[in-house]
């Protein structure tokens, strides 16, 4: 028995808009994925030297492609899977494609949110905001947002956490 709602409504935040990420984020995945997938074509080309394994060589190059391709669709896909909804007591994140996963974060219950960026996100221009709460299940993590959007994305949920925990 269904009450009308469909699996996409229950991950749709109620009265809310999601916020996305930025762009940028798929461009440093990408970057990275990139690094990884050069040492895996630099050993398809290693194996190419050795006559016998020749022809294997070349299958293994199209797959190579193949995988490149795919994988580069796909982080389009996750990163555009990413977004958050501040709301009056708590935020929601949203993630994923094919498993999708939605957390609701009461702020009452953040006991720290951090920032973090590495050199490549740094040079990008994004950052994470990772919330913590007493359980550990329900960490929720903003990857790719613009620094002045996640400083100030911070500055709200520290606030906002702090006048509901103050009454406890």
């Amino acid at each position: 028995m269904t009450d009308g709602l469909s699996v996409d409504d229950a991950f749709a935040p109620p009265g809310e808009a999601w916020n996305p990420v930025s762009p940028r984020l798929a461009t440093a995945r990408r970057i990275t994925m990139m690094l990884v997938m050069g040492l895996v074509l630099l050993g398809v080309l290693a194996l190419g030297l050795v006559p016998e394994a020749r022809p294997a060589t070349v299958g293994l190059a199209v797959l190579w492609l193949v995988v490149v391709g795919w994988l580069w669709w796909l982080i389009g896909r996750r990163v555009r899977s990413f977004g958050y909804a501040e709301r009056e007591d708590d935020l929601l994140v949203t993630s994923g494609i094919m498993f999708r996963r939605m957390v609701v974060v009461p702020y009452g219950r953040m006991q720290l949110v951090d920032i973090t960026a590495g050199p490549l996100d740094r040079r990008l221009g994004v950052a994470t905001v990772q919330l913590h709460t007493a359980a550990a299940s329900t960490n929720a993590t903003i990857p790719g947002l613009p620094p002045a959007e996640a400083s100030g994305l911070r500055d709200r949920l520290a606030a906002r956490g702090e006048q509901r925990s103050a009454g406890l």
